[in-house]
């Protein structure tokens, strides 16, 4: 039980902090139709996974993603109860929830140092969460790539331009932040 209540009231923080952070973005021009460079509005969530496993790092995951869902939805260029579902899925519950599954990423680096191996977990997610807005913009976005312009460029740019950005800001502070992190919670 007292595991539980740590894990709970852990979570609600990160992920509060998480949600602060996705305000807090670099000042680039917006995106169309969504995605920007936050400063590691990821990070939390994914230290949260790793600290307390991948079932506590899903549902803080998914609750983040709800909320992102809630702060910043933009409705696919069709109407049908389909491209609903899938900007819903695709955009924000598998894109962020996938963020919970770190720890199930960190275990194939188990042998390296612990924060590098966290690091690389991080980075894991942060390219599954590419691959779910990259796959939305071939589903879903096509509409909306330059004539003339393969569908799959258009959201391989689209979307690799802010998440590149969002990948190295990840790196860098999970490398500056997971090796405290992790002592500390080992205590």
């Amino acid at each position: 039980m007292k595991t539980n209540l740590k894990a709970l009231c852990t979570g609600a923080v990160l992920v509060a902090l998480a949600t602060v952070l996705s305000f807090l973005k670099l000042p680039l021009p917006a995106w169309s139709y969504g995605g920007s460079i936050t400063l590691g509005s990821m990070v939390p969530i994914i230290l949260f996974a790793l600290l307390f496993g991948t079932k506590w790092g899903l549902i803080g995951s998914v609750a983040y993603s709800l909320i992102q869902m809630m702060l910043g939805f933009y409705p696919p260029p069709t109407n049908t109860v389909w491209a609903f579902f899938l900007v819903i899925m695709l955009d924000y519950v598998v894109a962020f929830g996938g963020l919970g599954l770190a720890d199930l990423f960190r275990k194939p680096f188990g042998k390296l140092k612990p924060a590098l191996s966290a690091t690389l977990a991080g980075s894991a997610v942060v390219i599954l969460r590419f691959l779910c807005h990259f796959a939305s913009g071939i589903l879903i976005w096509d509409v909306y790539a330059p004539e003339g312009t393969p569908v799959w460029l258009y959201s391989f740019l689209y979307n690799g331009g802010y998440m590149a950005g969002e990948l190295i800001i990840t790196v860098v502070l999970m490398l500056l932040l997971a090796p405290s992190v992790l002592k500390i919670a080992k205590k």
